[in-house]
C-alpha cells in the first residue's frame, strides 16, 4: 500500500489525522515533508500539485517506489542533463 496521508508531530512521535489499515506493530516506511502554508505557496506549485493530485486519481494502478527507481534507472544520463538540454531547445 502507498498512501499519503496527514500527520500531526506531538511530544516526540507521529499521529495520523486518520486511520490507517496496518497490522499492530507492523512496520511501515514515512516520508516525512512538511506542509507549508498555502500562503507561503507560490500559484504555480498550487496548480502543479492539483494537476498530479488528478492524475493519480485517474491510475488504476499506482507503481510502487521500486517500480519506480527500476524504470528510471533504465534512462541513460542524468535528469540535469535532460533539463539543460531542453533548455538549449529553447
Amino acid at each position: 500500500m502507498t498512501r499519503q496521508i496527514d500527520a500531526i508531530y506531538e511530544k516526540g512521535a507521529l499521529h495520523p489525522v486518520e486511520p490507517l489499515p496496518l497490522a499492530e506493530h507492523q512496520r511501515v516506511t514515512l516520508i516525512v515533508s512538511e506542509i507549508v502554508p498555502a500562503k507561503e505557496r507560490s500559484h504555480l506549485d498550487l496548480d502543479y500539485i492539483e494537476r498530479a493530485k488528478r492524475e493519480v486519481a485517474k491510475m488504476s494502478r499506482i507503481p510502487t517506489l521500486e517500480e519506480v527507481q527500476q524504470r528510471l534507472s533504465k534512462i541513460s544520463g542524468t535528469m540535469a542533463q535532460d533539463v539543460v538540454a531542453e533548455r538549449e531547445d529553447r
